[in-house]
């Protein structure tokens, strides 16, 4: 196998003659163009030829060689001959030469201020209605759906159910525990300057079942679910089937949002109840652990501190923060944009928006409750 080998000869007439030999395959290595093109700046030859004859097996990199010497001969104004090259060598160089050079277009000029509060502008105006629309269709798809009438399929609500309630645990209990162990520590530093340890049953009890459990357990399934249904929604914006169901007469909300919104309202108040006994259990570490409460009085201290008007009025919160997040994590899918980007802003934004509807609607309750004496 010879290697390939590129030499520039000076002729009588003044003529650059590029001799080309040997194998050419790229992927064996190829000489390099540059001391030819510094040989044709050097000695500015009045043409410049080919000599092809010894030349074996070639490949595109002999014709990127001959393609550099044709722009530099450009650039000095001298001719090329190149009739001794093969039919198929000058066909591929004609159409190299005739193909549109494409310019990369540079970046779009900064907007001005005025521009970039003007959108901004827009855009907060489009957010209310399209808030507004999407309440509108989910109130109507819920009364289909109790007429029997909604686009629903329950394999998907079951599926849902078991993705929001029994997958969430693991997660639940760590953190609920942790958040009675963390009320239980900060009860004792102050209760203790009282000698009145044994209260901290009821603070710990109290706030778990009428706020921290419910709250927590919001918070938990923000980041894990409503991003989840944000980025499944926001994919099949992507890949264009919520067009195609639109396509077909399936409202996209009586079957993506409906089974999701409702498997969540239904078994955030489940894991209530649960996160509520794993911070009891987590105070209760602390009370039994460290301050040496009887187990049988820290088990009838919270049972006298801990009404079912606490309970129900947790429970209650803990449906309407279930509504909240998966409508967050759905209408974020919606709105997602077309773009691999566009689903993780939507992800990001329905836990953001998810956690702020939650602290919005967990003031109003304190609210409430206080004006009617809960």
């Amino acid at each position: 196998m010879t290697p390939p080998r590129v030499d520039v000869e000076r002729a009588g007439d003044g003529a650059a003659v590029i001799t080309l030999a040997g194998r050419w395959r790229m992927r064996e290595g190829v000489p390099s163009v540059e001391p030819v093109l510094q040989a044709l700046r050097a000695e500015r030859p009045t043409r410049v030829a080919y000599r092809w004859a010894d030349i074996g097996e070639w490949d595109a990199s002999v014709l990127s060689l001959i393609a550099q010497v044709g722009d530099l001969c450009i650039e000095l104004d001298v001719p090329v001959d190149t009739s001794d090259l093969p039919a198929g060598a000058r066909r591929l160089l004609d159409m190299a030469a005739r193909a549109p050079v494409r310019s990369i277009p540079g970046p779009p000029p900064p907007a001005s201020v005025l521009e970039r509060i003007g959108t901004a502008a827009l855009e907060a105006r489009n957010v209310p209605i399209q808030v507004l629309a999407f309440i509108g269709d989910l109130t109507l798809s819920f009364g289909r759906l109790i007429l029997g009438r909604a686009h629903t399929r329950w394999q998907d609500f079951y599926l849902q159910l078991q993705a929001c309630g029994a997958d969430a645990l693991p997660i639940v209990s760590l953190v609920s525990f942790l958040v009675g162990l963390i009320l239980a520590f900060v009860g004792a530093i102050e209760l203790r300057r009282f000698g009145t340890e044994i209260y901290i049953a009821d603070l710990v009890g109290v706030a778990m079942v009428r706020e921290m459990g419910a709250v927590m357990s919001a918070i938990v399934v923000a980041g894990r679910t409503g991003a989840a249904f944000a980025a499944e929604i926001g994919t099949m914006r992507v890949t264009q089937e919520i067009d195609a169901l639109t396509t077909v007469g399936i409202p996209p909300v009586e079957f993506l949002v409906l089974p999701r919104v409702t498997a969540l309202a239904v078994m955030l108040p489940l894991l209530t109840v649960y996160a509520n006994l794993m911070g009891i259990l987590g105070g209760a570490a602390v009370g039994l652990g460290m301050l040496g409460i009887q187990p049988a009085l820290y088990y009838r201290q919270t049972v006298l501190a801990v009404t079912f008007t606490h309970l129900w009025g947790g429970l209650a919160k803990a449906f309407v923060y279930g509504a909240l997040v998966g409508g967050a994590g759905c209408l974020q899918g919606l709105r997602a944009g077309s773009s691999a980007a566009a689903v993780g802003q939507a992800a990001t934004s329905a836990v953001v928006n998810g956690i702020v509807l939650i602290i919005t609607a967990c003031g109003a309750f304190a609210v409430m409750f206080y004006m009617l004496g809960i």
